[in-house]
């Protein structure tokens, strides 16, 4: 493929992304219009598609970029993206399904722009909802009959375990006082790097990719899941709420253990003793106590580091691109995807 040929077929992550809606957005409805009417008015509501009494309307519905991953390495590895959609439906009804649970876990009201789908229809509804998503995830991917849906339906069965295994992790964080860095990494890892892991190692295996291929862009997946946190943990503090959907300061409203929050308890500086005072109080922290907890995990370099950090495991991520051995084209597409995952403002 001439350099010429390289410059006019790539596509920047925005067209990446629109273009992969295209093909999503069609076959995402059709599914979740199988559903049940009790789950599928929330599922709907969730996905931005109509309001809390069934009217069209056009909330945000989020980027898909894990769909856009499942497709995009569908086509690197040589496949069509059309045979690899039931795998880009199912890996973000399987995503879905988590937020609806992390919300009820968490107790957030507010995911992008609008009421999230629990403090709208209640705590049980809201759960149900996501377990009915997780149950259509497989359904689909058997419904396509595609020859590797067997071994895509065990690979997101492994990537759901690692995702909940992390959740157990965070939640079990916001209990403890003596998290340390690395074990909050391998939680970041599992709750977020196995889905986009996932979503990656799907479309290459969709797409008749080699065993090589699909484990080389499983890694890609995978390290870029977690530069994702990474930057996501940055959103949850410092994010601008006009941009993220989300309240300011909102992870440490929460008293999350995010990686800039234990990478600052782990710095043994004056700021990191006062930060844990701070985090560990009983009574409910201020705005103004918020605004200082954002301040001393800054003066603790965190905040850096994590910024750093993002950049450091991008560049393993990339690395896994050119050892997957995909077309110019593709690798440059992968890229662009990864570098607007981890320079994202929302």
């Amino acid at each position: 493929m001439s350099t010429t040929e390289v410059i006019t077929g790539f596509r920047s992550a925005r067209e990446v992304l629109a273009q992969s809606r295209t093909l999503l957005d069609p076959a995402l409805r059709a599914a979740v219009d199988t559903l049940p009417q009790s789950v599928r008015r929330i599922a709907g509501y969730h996905f931005g598609w109509w309001d809390e009494h069934g009217w069209a309307t056009t909330a945000d519905a989020g980027k898909a970029v894990r769909p856009a991953l499942v497709l995009t390495t569908a086509e690197a590895v040589g496949g069509a993206a059309a045979m690899a959609v039931p795998a880009a439906v199912a890996v973000e009804l399987v995503h879905n399904f988590t937020l609806l649970h992390d919300d009820v876990m968490d107790g957030d009201r507010t995911r992008r722009h609008r009421p999230t789908a629990w403090s709208v229809f209640g705590l049980g509804p809201a759960i149900l909802a996501g377990d009915a998503l997780l149950t259509l995830a497989y359904d689909v991917l058997a419904a396509s009959e595609h020859p590797r849906a067997q071994a895509g339906s065990r690979l997101m069965s492994a990537a759901v375990l690692a995702v909940q295994e992390g959740q157990a992790a965070d939640l079990a964080f916001e209990k403890r006082a003596d998290v340390d860095l690395a074990e909050c990494v391998r939680m970041a890892e599992g709750k977020t790097g196995a889905l986009l892991g996932c979503s990656t190692a799907l479309g290459a295996l969709f797409g008749g990719g080699t065993p090589t291929q699909v484990d080389h862009l499983r890694g890609y997946g995978e390290r870029l899941g977690l530069a994702f946190q990474l930057v996501d943990d940055l959103l949850g503090i410092w994010g601008d709420p006009e941009a993220t959907g989300k309240p300011v300061y909102s992870d440490l409203d929460n008293r999350k253990k995010s990686l800039p929050v234990v990478a600052a308890l782990a710095s043994a500086t004056t700021a990191a003793r006062d930060l844990a005072a701070l985090y560990h109080r009983r009574t409910p922290l201020t705005p103004t106590d918020l605004g200082r907890a954002a301040e001393l995990i800054d003066r603790t370099g965190a905040r850096t580091w994590a910024q750093t950090h993002a950049d450091e495991v991008l560049t393993e991520a990339l690395n896994h691109v050119r050892a997957a051995a995909v077309t110019p084209r593709a690798t440059a597409e992968l890229h662009a995807l990864a570098q607007m995952i981890s320079h994202r403002d929302h």
